[in-house]
């Protein structure tokens, strides 16, 4: 029998931890799970999980991220032909995930009732998951413009579908019972007619950036496109946004501002990858998940999302430091890096290199 690679027994390793950590949480939930209660389960020891995860609050964030990223049960239905198809079929999927009224209390779908509570405990989370939040509303409101172009921006409608969505989430766990969910999937159908007379205007900053011409190799890695979970695609031009957590939301900077067709990517990267990566796993999973069935891939948003926790993509894309406030991007063409800018409003500047 062939040995195990160094990194396939990390694989295994961590595999282990996280389903011996998902009984835990389920069983006992987060507040009252143990880090010596998940190590024994995992038959390891304490240090053995601590050698996978900083802490328990690391390891909630990537059990959450997993659970997210399954699909949601049952057959799914064709993709929406219409915002509002799309929109039902969405919240539909996103329902069945919550926690019903006559669930017992160990129960999986109650395994997030905590990670509300442990990012408003922590303002250094916060910040990331409120920009993170604004990534779906970005990521789900380009698919509603491409259902309907003719709507315009539709990004402000996308948050208040999530913020009903999110909403339901919260008080299906808090208040059984009252969450009625043919009610939050009839006002979320409702909210694809919604004109909330949105404009786009680029940044407005003082000491805005510009595009310098660069001349650099572009090698990137694999990687994985989070939006249509498949292997990345690097074309022979586009750009590549290099994003913090805490500057998520500047990727629709380079959307409204690039060329009709050029290949956009959006990097997430951040300065505390053992706890906040899988944050940025979850939170965006807990969307596509949903989106992909719910909408045709034709109408999926038009660009790629990398994560990369390792900063291996940013690395080859010039970046070699990261943190949380991280915006950089480069316009590339024929596998070369042409041009580069960095600070706040680098996505607009990048994006508008001829």
């Amino acid at each position: 029998m062939d040995r195990l690679s160094r990194a396939e027994t990390q694989q295994r390793t961590r595999a282990r931890v996280l389903g011996a950590a998902r009984h835990e949480f389920t069983e006992r939930g987060y507040r009252d799970a143990k880090i010596d209660a998940i190590a024994e389960r995992a038959g390891l020891t304490r240090g053995g999980v601590y050698s996978n995860f900083p802490g328990k609050r690391a390891l909630y964030f990537a059990v959450l991220a997993e659970e997210a990223a399954r699909p949601p049960g049952g057959s799914p239905p064709a993709p929406g032909r219409t915002a509002r198809e799309a929109l039902g079929h969405l919240t539909r999927a996103w329902l069945a995930r919550l926690p019903l009224f006559t669930d017992t209390e160990p129960s999986p779908s109650r395994l997030a009732v905590d990670l509300v509570p442990e990012i408003l405990a922590d303002e250094r989370i916060r910040w990331p998951y409120a920009q993170l939040l604004g990534l779906d509303a970005v990521l789900l409101g380009l698919a509603l413009e491409q259902l309907h172009p003719a709507a315009g921006r539709r990004v402000g409608v996308a948050g208040a579908v999530l913020t009903h969505l999110q909403g339901s989430a919260r008080l299906a766990a808090a208040a059984p019972g009252f969450v009625d969910e043919f009610a939050v999937v009839a006002a979320c159908e409702r909210l694809a007619g919604l004109d909330l007379e949105e404009h786009w205007d680029p940044p407005h900053l003082v000491h805005a950036p510009t595009a310098r011409p660069a001349d650099e190799p572009w090698s990137p890695p694999a990687a994985v496109d989070a939006i249509r979970d498949a292997p990345a695609a690097w074309a022979d031009h586009g750009l590549i946004a290099v994003l913090g957590l805490r500057r998520a939301t500047a990727i629709e900077e380079a959307v409204r501002a690039a060329p009709p067709g050029r290949p956009i990517t959006a990097v997430l990267v951040t300065g505390d990858p053992d706890e906040l990566a899988d944050l940025a796993r979850l939170v965006v999973a807990e969307l596509l998940t949903c989106l992909r069935p719910a909408f045709p891939a034709s109408a999926w948003p038009d660009l790629q999302l990398v994560h990369d926790p390792s900063g291996s993509l940013a690395a080859a894309a010039g970046v070699e430091a990261v943190s949380d406030l991280t915006e950089s991007a480069v316009v590339v063409r024929a596998g070369r890096i042409v041009a580069r800018a960095d600070g706040f409003g680098a996505c607009h500047a990048a994006a508008s290199f001829a």
